[in-house]
C-alpha cells in the first residue's frame, strides 16, 4: 500500500497546555523516515520551521502533503482572526507543494469534552466563514477538507450531513474520530466517497473509546491512557475503510494519525516509533 504519511501528533507533538512533552522536529522527521515514510502533515503552527522549510524537509527526504488548521468559524469576531491564521497556513502549505488544507471546525470552549451544538444563526455564520476559508485555500491551489472531530462543531452524523448538504467542500475522513462519534467510517465512505479529500487512519481501544463516548473520562486523559491504538489493535475496521476507498477511486494520502501524549523524551528506538512500525506492518497486509 502506497501514499502513506505521518503526522507530528502521532509523535505526541501538540503544544496545548498540559498535553505533554514535545520532541524536536529533527527527531520527528528522522523517525518518520526510519519507518519508511516520506510524507508528513505540517503539524501545529511553528513546529516545523517556517523559513527554508523545503530545504529542511529535503534533509530528511520528506515532503508536506497537508496541514490541520483548527479555527472557530461560527463566531464572527473570532473567525476574522482565524482566517488570518488560515491565510498564513495556506501560504506555507502551498510553498511546500501540498495540495490539501484540513479545517478543524473548532469550538470556542476549552478542551474537547462538552458537546458543541450550533444554533441556526451560528450555522449561518459557520458556512459563510467556511466559504471564505475555501476561497483562501483555492487562491493557494489547495483543496479544503473538513475534519469531523470529537468535541468540535462538526463531530457526528447530524453535523456531517449538514456540512454535506450546505457546502461542496471536501472531507478529511478520520477513522478514529468518526468511530468515537458513533459514525461507521466504512458507511461514511459509501455515502461521501466523492467528497473524501484526505484520510487520517487511527484505531480505537473499544473499552476506552466507550468511556470517552459516555463522558466518563476527558478526551485528553483518554489520549494519555491510550484510547488511540496502532492500526489493527483496536476495534475500527481499518481494512474495510481502505478497501472501500480504493474501490471508490480515492487517490489521496493516508496519514497515520495516532494521537499520543508523551510524558518524557523516549529512549532511542522506543516511544511512538514502535507503534508506527506496528501500523506499517498492519498496512502491508491490507
Amino acid at each position: 500500500m502506497k501514499r502513506i504519511g505521518g503526522a507530528p501528533i502521532t509523535w505526541g507533538v501538540d503544544p496545548s497546555p498540559g498535553w505533554g512533552h514535545v520532541i524536536s522536529a529533527e527527531r520527528y522527521l528522522s523517525e518518520l523516515t526510519k519507518c519508511g515514510l516520506s510524507a508528513t502533515e505540517l503539524g501545529p503552527d511553528g513546529f516545523l520551521p517556517a523559513d527554508d522549510l523545503s530545504d529542511f524537509l529535503e534533509e530528511y527526504g520528506a515532503r508536506v502533503v497537508a496541514g490541520f488548521v483548527p479555527v472557530v468559524l461560527y463566531h464572527r469576531d473570532i473567525a476574522s482572526e482565524a482566517l488570518v491564521y488560515t491565510e498564513r497556513a495556506a501560504g506555507q502549505l502551498a510553498a511546500t507543494g501540498s495540495n490539501v488544507i484540513v479545517v478543524g471546525p473548532d469550538s470556542d470552549q476549552a478542551g474537547y469534552d462538552k458537546p458543541v451544538a450550533l444554533d441556526e444563526s451560528e450555522w449561518t455564520v459557520f458556512f459563510e466563514n467556511l466559504a471564505r476559508f475555501d476561497e483562501i485555500a483555492a487562491d493557494h491551489g489547495l483543496t479544503t477538507a473538513v475534519h469531523p472531530h470529537w468535541g468540535m462543531a462538526v463531530e457526528g452524523q447530524e453535523s456531517v450531513d449538514r456540512v454535506a448538504r450546505s457546502s461542496d467542500v471536501g472531507f478529511c475522513l478520520d477513522t478514529g474520530h468518526l468511530h468515537l462519534a458513533g459514525v461507521d467510517p466504512v458507511e461514511f465512505v459509501r455515502s461521501f466517497s466523492d467528497r473524501v479529500a484526505h484520510v487520517h487512519l487511527k484505531d480505537v481501544d473499544g473499552a476506552m473509546g466507550e468511556r470517552v463516548r459516555t463522558r466518563q473520562v476527558p478526551f485528553r486523559q483518554a489520549v494519555i491512557e491510550g484510547v488511540f491504538r496502532p492500526l489493527g489493535a483496536g476495534e475500527v475496521d481499518i481494512g474495510g475503510v481502505v478497501k472501500a476507498l480504493e474501490e471508490a477511486g480515492y487517490d489521496g494520502w493516508y496519514v497515520l494519525e495516532q494521537d499520543t501524549s508523551l510524558q518524557t523524551e523516549p529512549e532511542p528506538g522506543e516511544g511512538p516509533l514502535v507503534d508506527v512500525e506496528h501500523s506499517m506492518r498492519y498496512l502491508e497486509k491490507v
